[in-house]
Order: structure tokens, then sequence, then C-alpha cells
């Protein structure tokens, strides 16, 4: 059985991403520092996966991971828009050079294909729908560090692609935390019965798309033969949502309203064609149906 790799697979998306993985017959080996992920997110693997708790910052536990690995699922990062325009450097350092790191460990091994986790943030304000070609304008240190990232990785002597998620939620989410996604947030906000707190106006849209279609796009990405240079693939669904019809599918009470945060886009959503075309990939779960599968 080939191992696989996943960096942050303690986290939200890469412990679905381990489900999956071990589900298909994959050996499973994890790097996390759990600074945001949690050893329950894998705790049903038992002895089935292996465990390593270090930092993608650190060049030799990159190193000593990496060794026997085919594929390597690079989804460890800080994730915050707001955060990063607090901590720029701590930004530079995670998700750019931990991402060089990543690279030139794969490169010293086996690996056959590093997948990067990617973000929709790269393209700023573009217009949508958004497609792969629009030019990159990073709006915060988050989005800035993960363009570089992606620039590393077609630099790299190693096969890449990267995907680059729209707005990922699923069950595991965390809502304990200022720098939550916004259906955890607005989740916990209606079972408390507290109305939400919307930034701007509410009328920005957002395009959700389920943990279960990232997935399966991500091990889509793995094996693909038409990829392998870096290439940027959009994981979304397409749909835009905004954020005040978000908050009336959960069934929150009447939102109140701050001003916008600094570093956020005003319309976000994907141009599906490159994953259909180059992956054979869609997104199958509507937002509607993708909320009752948290419960």
């Amino acid at each position: 059985m080939s191992l696989a790799l996943v960096t942050g697979g303690a986290g939200f998306i890469g412990s679905h991403l381990v489900d999956a993985l071990v589900a298909s017959g994959h050996r499973v080996r994890v790097l996390d520092d759990l600074s945001t992920g949690h050893l329950d997110n894998l705790a049903h693997h038992g002895d089935r996966i292996e465990f390593v708790e270090g930092t993608i910052c650190d060049r030799s536990i990159c190193d000593m991971v990496a060794d026997d690995a085919e594929i390597v699922y690079h989804l460890a990062s800080r994730v915050s828009v707001v955060e990063s325009v607090a901590e720029p450097e701590r930004y530079r350092e995670v998700v750019l050079e931990g991402t060089r790191h990543m690279l030139d460990a794969a490169a010293g091994a086996v690996v056959r294909r590093l997948v990067l986790a990617s973000s929709c943030s790269v393209y700023g304000d573009a217009p949508p729908p958004i497609s792969e070609d629009a030019r990159f304008d990073p709006q915060s240190p988050y989005a800035a560090m993960k363009a570089e990232a992606e620039e590393a990785c077609r630099a790299a002597q190693v096969s890449t692609v990267c995907p680059r998620f729209f707005n990922v939620y699923g069950a595991r989410q965390r809502a304990d935390s200022p720098y939550s996604g916004v259906i955890a947030i607005f989740r916990r906000f209606a079972a408390e019965g507290v109305p939400p707190t919307i930034f701007g106006d509410g009328l920005q849209t957002r395009d959700f798309i389920h943990v279960g279609d990232v997935v399966r796009g991500l091990m889509l990405a793995a094996g693909a033969s038409s990829v392998g240079r870096g290439e940027p693939i959009n994981f979304g669904t397409g749909v835009a949502t905004s954020v005040r019809d978000l908050a009336s599918l959960i069934e929150c009470l009447p939102p109140g309203f701050e001003p916008a945060r600094t570093g956020e886009v005003r319309h976000s959503s994907a141009s599906t064609v490159q994953a259909w075309e180059r992956l054979g990939f869609r997104a199958e779960i509507e937002l509607a149906s993708g909320l009752t599968l948290l419960d």
C-alpha cells in the first residue's frame, strides 16, 4: 500500500481527508502541531495511522515525514485573513516558508506529487465567476503568502498541483474561535439563541463548498495525469450566497452589523470549468443539503 502524508491532518479538512485515504486502503502519516487541530479528530483510527506531532517550520521534521511517502497533501497552514493582518511575519513563516520546507523535503524523497491546499483569496476582488487565469490581487498577508506558496510549487523539483479552496464547511469545523468559518459561527449562535454579528452589510457573497467534495477533489488531484506543474484548480461550486442569506438558511436570529474587516473581499464565486476538464471534478453537495449533514 502506498503511503500518503497529510500535513495538518488533525484539522478540519485534513482529518476528513485522512478518513477517506484510510477507507481507500492507503497507509497514512499525519504531521500536525496541534495548534488548531485536535487528536480527537483522528482518535477513531487508533493505530491504523501514524501521527507525528511537529511543525512544517522545522525542515528536519519535514524531511523525516516525507521519507517514503508517495503523495504529500500539504494542508498545514494558518488560515485567517484577520490574524494575518495582525501577524504577517507568522504567516510568512508558516504559509510560505513551511511550504518551501515541504517542497524541498518532497524533492529529496520518493514523493510522486505534492498537492498544496491554496485559497481563492489570491484573487482578491476579481469579478465572479472567477477563473484560474484571473490575476493575483491578494488583499491580506494570508492571501499574499498563499500566492507565493503557489509560485514556489510551480518552481519546485517535484510534481505539484494547487487546488484553490473557496469557502469550505462541514462537520468538525471549529466554532470556538474568532477565526472560525462563518457557517460554524452562525450555527453556534443559532443554537445559543444569540443574534450573529455580520461584518459589513451582509450582501457580500461567498461560494460555500462541502468538505466531502473538497476531499474527493484532493484525491483526484493527487492522481490526475493532466496536472503536475503547479496548476491552480478552483474547488468551489460556482454558486454565490450572500452572508445575509446564509444566516437565514441557518435560521439565525436577526443579525447585528459592524464595519467590514480589513482584507476581506466583497464577492467570490468560482468558475468550475478547469476542475471538470482537468480532474473530472464537480461539487455534488448543494449548500442546503450540506447544512443538514452537520447535525
